[in-house]
């Protein structure tokens, strides 16, 4: 049983976070196993599985290049970390600044065995739905 520390949080989230900007899914399903979990609230059954998980990676960031993801404080968990971060997120013109948590869990080799994503969408599915109306 490992925890991370705070500081091996944040130097593992500076790495991992940025992979989530800019279109790259094949560089961000890099930080993750073969046997990964993953679920975030548009896949609240998540999804098992590296090639699974790179086949929703491409379609959410595919909709999603010019986000920025960042850690706001990481907090020691047995194998690895929650995470509280923060996303700038545009919708059209608008940017939205949502903060969130997700439960990170590593294996041995220090790539992330379980990843679950926890904020409120309410904010963004708003303003997504403002955009598909113009």
């Amino acid at each position: 049983m490992k925890y991370y520390t705070t500081i091996q949080a944040r130097q593992f989230a500076e790495k991992w976070l940025t992979a989530w900007t800019g279109n790259n899914p094949e560089l961000l399903a890099s930080f993750y196993a073969e046997d990964a979990f993953y679920l975030d609230p548009g896949i609240p059954d998540g999804v098992k599985g590296k090639a699974n998980l790179l086949a929703y990676f491409r379609k959410l960031l595919a909709n999603n290049p010019d986000w920025i993801w960042s850690q706001i404080e990481g907090i020691p968990l047995e194998d690895g970390f929650l995470n509280k971060w923060r996303a700038e997120i545009p919708v059209g013109s608008v940017m939205l600044e949502i903060v969130g948590v997700c439960l990170v869990q590593l294996d041995d080799a220090g790539k992330i065995r379980r990843n679950e994503v926890y904020f409120d969408r309410t904010k963004l599915l708003a303003e997504i739905a403002k955009l598909k109306k113009r």
